[in-house]
């Protein structure tokens, strides 16, 4: 499995015009303040072939700065980005045409024309050959469900709708490579399962490369292998969920039902919610037997049930954020 995304040392930084605390028009035109933001810092990356990889980090982490880096839109101001055995901006011409590119919030549809129409325009803007074009659109109809409204107009689409046709735009030259940056975002939870499951498909089919972002830690869990966690411009963990979940805190829900309304006190777990002898706790198997928590319930009256399950992943990215966002924070 050879290396299809490499970046080496990469940095990033902005420069943003902050307006300044006296609200004056005229300092704030002659001498603004400027603020300078570090999007991407000596970020080191390595994507394999046929990988899909999870980007994700809280809002201005740098995850769509370096889809941008990647996708030939952004240069970087330090370092090495290499895709495909290509520079994204060097050899813009050629790396282009190996693709995918997805925005959730953009399109590349034409607004006011048939959908059909800004697949026609791909087909000849990047000179898809005719067999290639006709067995691919053929295929993306299939998978996307896109024939019933391939002639309507773009404008006229649902969210969910136009996001498909934004896939299939994005997969009709055959791309070894595919970047997709929140592109569930807004859809209902039938539209977001379509999606998911055509990207694993083409995952599995085609070998098709695969580098996600998203909001959405759940759907992130069921499509990706591994995830690369960014906050403030650097890399904070990059493995697998499970991993994530042993490295941050494996939190586990403990459910117990007892004879008695009265719940059992635990100083290893924290008490969620109690009704009608029903419990619900919260800890960390990382750091706490779950044996002794039972003997301890046990010590304090009769269990009648046990049930444990893992926090949801959202949950557990909510901690993760908290955890990194303390770090960040200057001591006062």
């Amino acid at each position: 499995m050879d290396t299809v995304v490499s970046l080496v040392d990469v940095c990033k930084t902005f420069r943003q015009k902050q307006p300044s605390e006296s609200g004056n028009l005229f300092s704030n035109l002659m001498r603004p303040q400027i603020r300078t933001v570090h999007a991407l810092q000596n970020v080191n990356l390595n994507v394999r072939r046929g990988e899909i990889v999870a980007y994700a980090g809280p809002n201005g982490a740098g995850k769509s700065t370096t889809v941008k880096m990647l996708s030939g839109m952004l240069a970087p101001d330090s370092g090495t980005v290499r895709a495909l055995g290509l520079n994204p901006i060097r050899d813009r011409v050629k790396y282009v045409g190996k693709i995918g590119v997805v925005f959730g919030q953009r399109t590349e549809l034409w607004w006011d024309m048939p959908v059909s129409a800004s697949f026609e325009w791909k087909r000849v803007v990047w000179d898809v050959p005719d067999e290639r074009y006709t067995r691919m659109l053929a295929t993306m109809k299939e998978l996307l469900g896109l024939e019933p409204f391939f002639h309507s107009l773009v404008r006229e689409l649902s969210l969910g709708q136009r996001m498909r046709a934004d896939l299939g735009l994005a997969l009709l030259p055959e791309p070894e490579l595919l970047f997709l940056d929140e592109p569930t975002l807004g859809l209902d939870v039938l539209a977001k399962r379509s999606i998911i499951q055509f990207i694993k498909e083409i995952n599995r089919e085609r070998q098709v490369t695969v580098m996600i972002t998203s909001h959405d830690m759940a759907e992130l869990e069921q499509l990706a292998g591994r995830i690369v966690l960014i906050n403030a411009g650097k890399i904070a963990f990059d493995g697998d969920f499970t991993k994530l979940r042993q490295t941050f805190a494996d939190k586990r829900h403990l459910i117990i039902e007892t004879r008695s309304e009265t719940a059992p006190v635990f100083a290893e777990a924290q008490l969620l919610s109690s009704e009608a002898g029903r419990h619900e706790y919260i800890f960390d198997a990382a750091a706490v037997n779950m044996v002794e928590l039972l003997q301890t319930a046990a010590n304090q009256g009769d269990v009648l049930d046990v049930e444990t399950h893992r926090a949801p992943i959202d949950d557990v990215f909510v901690e993760i954020y908290t955890q990194m966002s303390a770090k960040e924070t200057p001591q006062l």
